[in-house]
């Protein structure tokens, strides 16, 4: 195969690991590699092109069954823009759901914290609000 890269070739011009890929091909995300003469997994172009969009689809936070969901749906070849565009809107939604978690939990930690007298003695106000019930 011309042009093919190696896993360890593939990995590294997409800054991610082996074992990511060995992991995407195992759970179906990515096809199994050709195999050269001597037993190297081979990758072409199109095995590239998917795994960088699975990468960023993961950089974007998108859990593993979403990403197979949306692949499926791409490989079917009978989406619509405006579906994709659904799916990534949920995907918003879910984020915007976790920031405010999150900020929740910093207004928690923040008030917790301000408690503390940051005395020398084991008296801690952020012991004593965390072990409340």
């Amino acid at each position: 195969m011309r042009d093919a890269l190696k896993r360890g070739q593939l990995a590294q011009s997409l800054g991610c690991n082996i074992e990511t890929i060995r992991y995407y091909e195992n759970i179906g995300l990515i096809g199994p590699a050709d195999r050269s003469a001597s037993g190297h997994r081979l990758y072409n172009k199109a095995d590239a092109d998917r795994l960088r969009f699975v990468l960023r689809l993961r950089q974007l936070g998108f859990s593993i069954g979403d990403i197979r969901s949306l692949l499926q749906t791409i490989n079917s070849g009978d989406y619509s823009c405006n579906e994709i565009a659904q799916v990534a809107e949920r995907h918003i939604l879910t984020i915007q759901a976790k920031i405010n978690d999150l900020e929740k939990l910093e207004r928690n930690l923040t008030k917790i914290t301000r408690q503390c007298h940051r005395g020398n003695s084991p008296d801690c106000a952020v012991i004593d609000a965390l072990s409340e019930t």
